[in-house]
């Protein structure tokens, strides 16, 4: 389902799971569930930039949306870009995550049909950011890392190495802001 940026409230089109969506977190978890939980509600990508290897850079902007699913024991969101014609956002992907106590860590599951690609990642706090490590679909060690993170804004990037980790290139970064609930 396609709709203008920026536009905010359900469409008549709604499509609701019966059993997916939560109110919050499970209470015996809610410590832990704020990692991730801290995301939930409505924001607005106000820039992503995307280097390419001839030193250009792809800009757009778009929306992401966050939500307790499954009894409040994970979260769920959705990645909207801007197409650049229609100026339409669009869902790019979905990621699914939840906190997985045996290993102190999230457990998270990003799917892009637009992409082709189902990507698997481990979370953990590192510092004041969160960090998600994986491989790219070509197998290159990656990690998208939140950061920058303050109850309004956060920066989001990614990154990956072709040398075991000698060196980390930039491969996607995103200037994210809360979405202001319309008065």
């Amino acid at each position: 389902m396609a709709r203008r940026l920026g536009k905010s409230g359900p469409s008549k089109h709604t499509w609701r799971i019966i059993g997916l969506g939560a109110e919050g977190p499970l209470s015996d978890l809610q410590e832990k569930l704020t990692l991730f939980g801290q995301f939930v509600g409505d924001w607005d990508i106000v820039e992503s930039r995307y280097p390419r290897p001839d030193g250009t850079e792809v800009k757009r902007r778009g929306e992401l949306h966050f939500g307790w699913i499954l009894g409040g024991r994970a979260i769920q969101d959705v990645w909207m870009m801007q197409d650049k014609d229609t100026h339409v956002a669009l869902p790019v992907g979905t990621t699914v995550r939840f906190y997985d106590p045996r290993i102190d860590a999230w457990q998270s599951i990003w799917i892009s049909p637009v992409q082709g690609v189902v990507q698997t990642f481990v979370a953990r706090k590192v510092g004041d950011e969160i960090v998600l490590e994986g491989k790219t679909k070509e197998g290159y060690p990656e990690k998208w890392i939140f950061s920058q993170i303050t109850p309004n804004s956060f920066r989001w990037h990614a990154e990956e190495t072709h040398d075991n980790g000698k060196t980390w290139m930039l491969t996607e970064e995103m200037q994210i802001q809360r979405r202001r609930t319309e008065t």
